[in-house]
């Protein structure tokens, strides 16, 4: 029995020296409070606004069709380089019977009118050199018979259009070749041998049939945000990052900004340009997306400190950090600074710390 008493007495001391040094140990970490030592060191800020976008031609051309029927011949492929008038698609007409049928009447009654006009033409004529008719007589009857010949000779070119997609008659010139309206890339082609095409007219849009651009000549189109919009200006320095060439950066500087802004997902938004420095040896292609810094203001060689460790009181007109006290026991001492740029990370320090002073940064507060 008094043995069993020993033990008992024993594991008691032992559990209390095992909670003693938990509880010590806990004080300790308690009272460190998880304050660390952060330096005031001397780089670069930059101040800049993002705008997120796309790289795409300056210019880019629809090629439709004038003519209606079934694409005969493709004589482009994608990526391939045009100059202004070479030949691209070759359209096949393909007239419904009843558009034949209307294009051969036309044209059979514009002929019946035309013998008719020139018949009274040549009458008059006739009566004229008898002393019979006046001259204004004569006159309108040569009159009836030009606008009768003017009417054969379009009667005949439609015919020739519907029924062979050309006209080689009047040096007009029309075919049924669709040929580049300017020098540029091939980006699209959406037909292919076969495909049918509604042709371009006043009242509907026609058929794409393909999209021409100059390659050369890039600029990145984006949008930005209505909060930094007010602080950006036509030639403003851009650097421009390309998801699909992450180790490049693309240099630029802004072209236009849209006086107007447009709505997107519950955001206001502003259209920018950026024209793209010349010179770089950077391949770029229509559609890569990408994102442009655009800097606002840029220092170099100041002090810099994170932004996390200054607080601003009085609406933002004064900013204060903490510096070590002068002994370790001391608590950590309120100073008052002036502040610069700031980058959203790092922000300038324009008076009250100096470069290698050191700043009391605390441990973010806990949330119970």
């Amino acid at each position: 029995m008094g043995k069993l008493f020993k033990v008992l007495l024993g594991l008691i001391v032992l559990g209390g020296v095992v909670t003693g040094i938990y509880a010590l140990a806990s004080s300790g970490k308690k009272g460190d409070d998880g304050i660390k030592i952060v330096v005031a060191e001397s780089g670069s800020i930059t101040e800049k606004a993002l705008a997120v976008g796309q790289i795409q031609p300056r210019q880019k051309f629809s090629v439709k069709s004038k003519i209606s029927g079934i694409v005969k011949s493709c004589r482009v492929e994608v990526g391939q380089t045009v100059r202004a008038g070479d030949p691209i698609l070759e359209i096949q007409p393909d007239p419904t019977p009843l558009e034949v049928t209307e294009v051969d009447r036309r044209l059979e009654s514009a002929t019946a009118s035309f013998t008719r006009a020139k018949s009274e033409y040549d009458r008059a004529k006739e009566l004229f050199a008898q002393g019979v008719t006046p001259r204004s007589e004569v006159d309108v009857k040569r009159e009836a018979f030009e606008l009768a010949k003017i009417a054969v000779a379009k009667a005949d070119q439609d015919r020739e259009l519907t029924r062979k997609g050309k006209i080689t008659s009047f040096d007009s010139g029309i075919d049924s070749i669709i040929r580049a309206p300017a020098a540029g890339t091939i980006l699209t082609r959406a037909v292919n041998p076969g495909d049918p095409v509604v042709p371009l007219t006043s009242y509907q849009p026609g058929t794409e049939l393909a999209t021409i651009a100059d390659m050369s000549d890039l600029i990145f189109k984006g949008t930005v945000d209505e909060i930094d919009v007010g602080k950006l200006h036509v030639g403003l320095e851009a650097r421009i990052k390309v998801g699909a060439l992450p180790s490049d950066v693309v240099t630029g500087k802004v072209a236009r900004i849209a006086p107007q802004a447009q709505q997107k997902d519950g955001a206001t938004l502003f259209d920018v340009e950026i024209e793209l420095d010349p010179g770089q040896e950077i391949v770029l292609r229509a559609g890569y997306s990408a994102n442009a810094d655009l800097v606002i203001r840029e220092k170099k060689d100041v002090v810099t400190i994170p932004e996390r460790l200054v607080t601003f009181e009085d609406g933002g007109k004064k900013a204060f950090v903490e510096l070590p006290g002068k002994s370790p026991k001391d608590e950590p001492r309120k100073v008052e600074i002036k502040t610069g740029i700031s980058d959203g990370l790092n922000i300038e320090v324009t008076s009250g710390v100096k470069k290698g002073d050191q700043l009391v940064q605390r441990p973010p507060k806990q949330i119970s």
